[in-house]
């Protein structure tokens, strides 16, 4: 079902497959209210076989062209901003459902002029001499183009809009909101027990890909009948090399052994692997995206820092809902309540350097960008738990710091401040910044 909603193709083909059906079933009907004597909605379309075949041919004419032509011109215009900003946000575009919907509309359109165009007949092309006119589906043919010219014109709106750098932002970090809505733990989740003690034993992966999803129960099942406890290697958004270990196994009674095959089968069909990484579940996929156009914007042939400064925005607003809840490992027991299986998660302080480190490296020189470096590292601070993050982020200061002074005429003060906030913040505190020439009450 996820891949599903990852194409493009899916509504499209479900809106001719309903064209084809309404392009039958409305001529169908026609032909039986003529059976009548009288068409009582004949007054919508008065026009003979003639007029009627060239309107449906006009509609399906323009509309395939003006189809490929406008999906023609989006494809040129994705590609100019994929190479701006990032190539993955072309699977963003993908999953849009104007583009889905406005797709469908068109094409939809198109295949029902042409199903009800066949079923138009004159007098002359029939051995009855019996002309017929679909009155009812010609009219439900115009109603569909004028629809389909206002789907036209709202999606090259929308289209405008969504090619904004802003705009990418805001569907990015939505996306990564409906990810760690699923898959962020609650608060008061117990943690992971303890796996076993002893060497262990390395289960192979059989194909190449990154891991986009798992599915527990063969695992599960396949463990509990070989006393096993399995642990995953990588963790959802890992890149899998065939023939390096997949998963390590130990197992449960002291002194057993591993039926490394079975195991081994189960691990390499309950993991889903493919050519691209998919935001469903990597709960770091949409932060990567983020950093991604914040490293194109700071280029030496972009130069945007205005860009990187907003997108640092989005990076601290992420960064702070995983802190504030931390990823955990997900344990999977069998039906004794034993322990089969544990799936790693990205942990706090890796998620933290994935969203600063490339960054730092590209703000040489930058004082904007410093400057919104520090206030981010402030407040991933201030939203960790007491603790969770103090090192990492004390490192990352310290190069913000370095970098500001020996790359920009950034006051030394000014960094002095950076680093007296970030502490307090790490302790608990926010001190609000007073304007200048306002008095302090006693």
């Amino acid at each position: 079902m996820a891949r599903m909603r990852s194409s493009l193709w899916p509504v499209p083909v479900l809106g001719i497959v309903l064209a084809i059906g309404l392009g039958i079933g409305l001529p169908a009907l026609d032909e039986a209210l003529a059976r009548d004597g009288a068409n009582p909605l004949i007054f919508v379309f008065g026009g003979g076989p003639s007029a009627a075949r060239d309107l449906l041919a006009a509609i399906a004419g323009s509309l395939i062209s003006v189809t490929g032509l406008t999906f023609s011109f989006t494809v040129v215009a994705l590609q100019l901003s994929s190479s701006q900003h990032s190539p993955r946000l072309l699977q963003t575009f993908v999953t849009d459902r104007v583009v889905q919907l406005t797709l469908a509309q068109l094409v939809a359109t198109f295949v029902y002029a042409l199903t009800v165009l066949r079923t138009v007949r004159s007098e002359s092309s029939t051995e009855d001499e019996s002309a017929f006119v679909p009155h009812l589906s010609i009219t439900v043919g115009f109603a569909l183009t004028l629809i389909s010219v206002v789907a036209l014109v709202l999606f090259l709106g929308h289209l405008a809009r969504s090619l904004r750098v802003e705009t990418m932002y805001r569907d990015v970090h939505d996306e990564a909101t409906q990810t760690y809505a699923r898959e962020l733990p609650d608060r008061d989740e117990e943690p992971v027990p303890a796996l076993p003690h002893g060497p262990d034993t390395q289960l192979r992966a059989r194909s190449s890909g990154f891991v986009v999803d798992v599915d527990p129960d063969p695992v599960v099942a396949a463990a509990a009948e070989c006393g096993a406890v399995v642990l995953l290697a990588a963790r959802i958004g890992d890149s899998v090399v065939e023939g390096t270990p997949l998963a390590s196994a130990w197992p449960a009674a002291v002194g057993g052994e591993v039926d490394v095959d079975t195991v081994e089968k189960a691990v390499n069909r309950a993991v889903r692997l493919e050519f691209e990484r998919s935001p469903n579940r990597d709960i770091a996929y949409s932060l990567r995206k983020v950093v991604d156009i914040v490293v194109r914007a700071l280029s030496p042939g972009t130069n945007d820092p205005t860009t990187a400064v907003h997108g640092l925005s989005h990076v601290s607003a992420l960064l702070g809902e995983l802190v504030s809840r931390p990823p955990r490992p997900s344990a999977f027991r069998d039906d004794e309540g034993v322990l089969r299986l544990v799936v790693p998660q990205w942990d706090v302080a890796t998620l933290v350097r994935l969203g600063v480190e490339e960054p730092i490296q590209f703000a040489s020189g930058q004082p904007a960008v410093l400057r919104r470096l520090a206030g981010l590292l402030r407040e991933v601070a201030w939203r960790a738990p007491r603790g969770a993050v103090d090192e990492v982020v004390e490192e990352y200061l310290r190069q913000v710091i370095d970098l500001a002074r020996e790359s920009t005429s950034v006051p030394r003060s000014e960094t002095e401040d950076w680093t007296r906030e970030v502490a307090d913040a790490l302790a608990g505190r926010w001190v609000p910044t007073r304007p200048e020439g306002s008095v302090v009450r006693g």
